[in-house]
């Protein structure tokens, strides 16, 4: 059983930073050899991914980004505690949505990363809102 925990979601203004966080709880912690996506969910939308990363190497994997968040959002991991974070930077009030962790025990595929169905377990969110 993976459960996922998000933490690092609050209020900012236009322009501001957040960094999530992204953990495992339960008996493993590791998340070593996941394919590991943020998606978000904005009120009366559809959820959408956002970034993702495989995080079998230790070095860093292939990142993948929606086109609205290049430049300003990263995604990074963190072998030694297990978690992965999501720096976001210039946050605007469009960004204002509840994000999600997602993780899959399998290489990120391009033409699936976006896929909600690509992801075996998920996290119960954390709300990011951004004022103008």
């Amino acid at each position: 059983q993976v459960q996922l925990v998000e933490s690092g979601g609050g209020s900012v203004q236009a322009g501001g930073s957040l960094r999530l966080s992204c953990a495992r709880s339960g008996y493993s912690l590791s998340l070593s050899g996941y394919c590991v996506a943020w998606f978000r969910q904005a009120p009366g939308e559809e959820r959408e991914g956002v970034a993702a990363i495989y995080t079998g190497y230790a070095s860093g994997g292939t990142t993948y980004y929606t086109d609205s968040v290049k430049g300003r959002f990263t995604i990074s991991q963190d072998n030694a505690k297990n978690t992965l974070y999501l720096e976001m930077n210039n946050l605007k009030p469009e960004d204002t949505a509840m994000y999600y962790c997602a993780a899959d025990p399998s290489v990120c595929s391009r033409g699936s990363v976006w896929r909600e169905g690509s992801y075996r377990y998920w996290g119960q969110g954390t709300q990011v809102t951004v004022s103008s």
